[in-house]
């Protein structure tokens, strides 16, 4: 949205606000109000947006009026113009601000002044002292050891990546099933199934989960399983689903995450990678009226044994496969142990925990296993970034599958928060009504969801004022649609976040603490430190502005050290520029920092691309739509960013071998592509645009350059459009 459309707000008329079909009384009462605001702040400071978004603006208010505001504050700003600033004081009840209040000076000396000012020197202590600031954070989250590490970090030639907390063991879910946070009594899951919207939200106490993950861990070792064995999970991400994985964890075996939209290749792959030795799935997804079958695709990809969960009703309506068991006959095997505490299997902290995977350039998915340490990253970013704490109630749409699922399971839990999960679609007034009742404090989301809400309007008539921070993650955003969002909790600050399964987490995000601003990064992570590229293949200078691809320092708490199927040394180190001594760690991403400090995020810098929150590579895509027709050539597959901003746009580049009556080939073959990619791939991938070409850009090496397809079709606003 172009802000010369609109005017300075010192020359806003009551006419201009009547005429965004606000009636003359009401018109009147905000045209008093907005120039007592502009005589008091001026007409295009901060200060001005600040005070306008808390005192005049209310959701119910026509969004063209909040835009007019909006825009018109910060006309002739520039870039990245704060939609958000902290207050001091309660910047000083965040978990950070609390932290430095009382140990600032002791960290940063007299160079500390307050959680807002000093908070850049205190993520700069964060990375250039990471013993004490891990020490620290670890504490201040209580984490319990079975054996205390020797120290937090070691730093040895053979792990470019260092060797953290060495010598420790420990078992993440006997953590997020501790008290130290809380009482057995306090709320650890909320939810409610879609269609029971109407019905008051359902609760489980930290007594109820600590029991039910006992009672599925003591039957998890009933079945024989050597400890350290993969076991995955298909499902949905729901009570039961939680209450698995942290019983997986707690008894000292793995999770193999895969998500439950994938087609029974994309499964069968991924339990093959782990070598999983069991699988928990479900019969049916229910969403509305209709009923997805889940195990019969499991099935399809011949799984190992599988535990079959009924969906919402007490008995299954499907036959199992001989060797399969039921969800009630799985647990009835324990019925003896039912109550008794299960002993928490405690393990060395490079131990695995999780296998999740993440598409790598070869067209295969890279399995990337997460360690022990790794839960703890996803929890210190929710403590440090989200100011996740006791009390707050925590929703993000998400499934196991993605690192997203995880991260759900273990931020709030270990942060004595509670986990809000919503059985059904979130993209209609049923999950908005949901946020309301659960009493939501920290709502994540991706950006095409938020573009459903705005279509459909689906927050309306609904109170989100519980909510007191926003997470954004998966795709870029839209600096309009993060303003409408801004705008359904009374303006309350949406933090970006951008990582990696590999990170198990986030490198850049925002803060509580500093100025937010829309479709933007404030902050390195705490923890690590970014580095933007030059031409010349080196960092440029850290407080210059500069695009290019992003180099991350490579002491990174939590971060992959391994690949089951690939070199994880050749495909984040090789090749990389040394930096103080150290090798940098390849992210892959092409990033911006802007001349005020902020970071923007322009897409892979290789042939990977991020649709709706996945990534997926190019070759995986190509594999399928070269197999669709016999007088395709070939093809090349890319993920082209909207001039308005936003997630990628999926853009099929097409050689014909004969490129007669192109016009009608082009809408069939549209047609086909989606069918074979949505069955053959994921149910969430949409070809935007076919683009024919007579012949694809190659390199001296014959490679295809994707990357200049990508550059064309996005300065021809993405070429020819269906």
């Amino acid at each position: 949205m172009a802000n010369e459309n609109y005017k300075t707000l010192d020359s806003v008329t009551v006419a201009d606000v009547e005429a965004l079909g606000i009636h003359t009384e009401l018109a009147g009462k905000l045209h008093g109000e907005l120039n007592r605001i502009v005589r008091n702040y001026g007409s295009a400071t901060p200060q001005t947006w600040y005070h306008i978004s808390k005192e005049l603006l209310t959701p119910s208010l026509p969004f063209s009026f909040h835009q007019m505001m909006y825009y018109g504050c910060y006309k002739d700003f520039g870039p990245d113009p704060p939609a958000w600033l902290p207050d001091p004081k309660t910047a000083r009840l965040t978990n950070i601000g609390q932290l430095l209040e009382r140990r600032g000076k002791e960290f940063l000396g007299s160079k500390y002044e307050d959680p807002i000012s000093s908070f850049s020197d205190f993520q700069r202590f964060s990375v250039s002292d990471q013993e004490v600031f891990w020490k620290t954070i670890l504490e201040e989250m209580n984490i319990s050891f079975s054996v205390p590490p020797e120290c937090i970090l070691r730093e040895s030639p053979s792990h470019p990546g260092g060797q953290w907390l060495p010598g420790a063991r420990v078992n993440p879910a006997k953590n997020c099933l501790s008290l130290r946070k809380r009482t057995l009594s306090d709320v650890a899951i909320i939810w409610r199934s879609e269609g029971n919207d109407e019905a008051p939200v359902e609760k489980m106490t930290c007594q109820e989960l600590r029991e039910s993950v006992w009672e599925v861990a003591y039957a998890l070792e009933s079945l024989g399983l050597e400890k350290g064995s993969a076991i995955a999970i298909d499902m949905p991400m729901d009570v039961n689903s939680v209450v698995i994985y942290l019983a997986i964890v707690l008894a000292g075996y793995v999770v193999v995450s895969i998500a439950d939209s994938f087609a029974p290749s994309e499964i069968s792959t991924r339990l093959i990678l782990s070598k999983a030795k069991a699988i928990f799935t479900q019969d049916f997804i229910p969403r509305g009226e209709k009923k997805i079958p889940l195990y019969s695709r499991v099935v399809e990809a011949h799984s190992p044994m599988a535990i079959v969960i009924p969906n919402r009703a007490s008995s299954l309506s499907i036959e199992l496969r001989d060797g399969d068991i039921s969800w009630p006959d799985f647990l009835d095997r324990v019925k003896d142990s039912k109550g008794l505490e299960f002993v928490a299997v405690e393990q060395p902290i490079d131990a695995f925990t999780n296998i999740l995977f993440s598409s790598g350039t070869t067209g295969d998915p890279k399995a990337i296993p997460w360690t022990l340490l790794t839960p703890f990253k996803a929890a210190a970013d929710g403590w440090c970034h989200m100011d996740i704490k006791n009390g707050d109630v925590v929703a993000w749409p998400t499934n196991l599958g993605w690192m997203m699922g995880p991260w759900l399971v273990y931020a709030p839990l270990l942060n004595g928060a509670s986990i809000a999960l919503y059985n059904g679609s979130p993209l209609g007034s049923g999950f908005a009504k949901f946020v309301q009742d659960a009493k939501v404090t920290m709502l994540g989301v991706i950006p095409s969801i938020v573009r459903t809400w705005k279509a459909k309007n689906s927050p309306d008539g609904y109170d989100w004022s519980t909510i007191r921070c926003f997470g954004s993650t998966g795709e870029a955003s839209s600096v309009d649609e993060y303003l409408w969002l801004m705008g359904r909790a009374e303006y309350k600050p949406i933090i970006e976040y951008c990582g990696g399964t590999e990170i198990g987490g986030s490198f850049v995000s925002g803060s509580m603490l500093q100025p937010q601003s829309l479709a933007a990064f404030s902050t390195a992570v705490m923890g690590c430190s970014l580095h933007i590229l030059g031409d010349d293949g080196f960092p440029i200078p850290s407080d210059v502005p500069g695009i290019g691809e992003l180099a991350l320092g490579p002491l990174m708490f939590g971060a992959s050290s391994t690949l089951l199927n690939a070199d994880h040394n050749e495909i984040y180190f090789k090749g990389m520029p040394v930096l103080n001594g150290k090798v940098l760690r390849r992210h892959g991403d092409v990033f911006e920092r802007t001349s005020k400090g902020y970071y923007h995020a322009h897409g892979r810098a290789d042939d990977t691309m991020n649709l709706g929150g996945i990534k997926v590579s190019s070759l995986e895509i190509e594999r399928i739509c070269n197999a669709v027709d016999e007088n395709i050539l070939e093809t090349a597959a890319v993920g082209v960013p909207p001039a308005a901003g936003g997630p990628e746009k999926l853009v099929i580049a097409v050689v014909f071998k004969d490129s007669d009556n192109l016009e009608q080939k082009l809408v069939n073959l549209l047609i086909s592509f989606n069918t074979a990619l949505q069955r053959k791939l994921n149910p969430l991938f949409k070809v935007s645009s076919i683009v024919p070409l007579p012949s694809l850009p190659r390199t001296a090496t014959n490679k295809v350059m994707r990357r200049v397809l990508r550059q064309q079709f996005s300065q021809a606003d993405q070429g020819s459009r269906l």
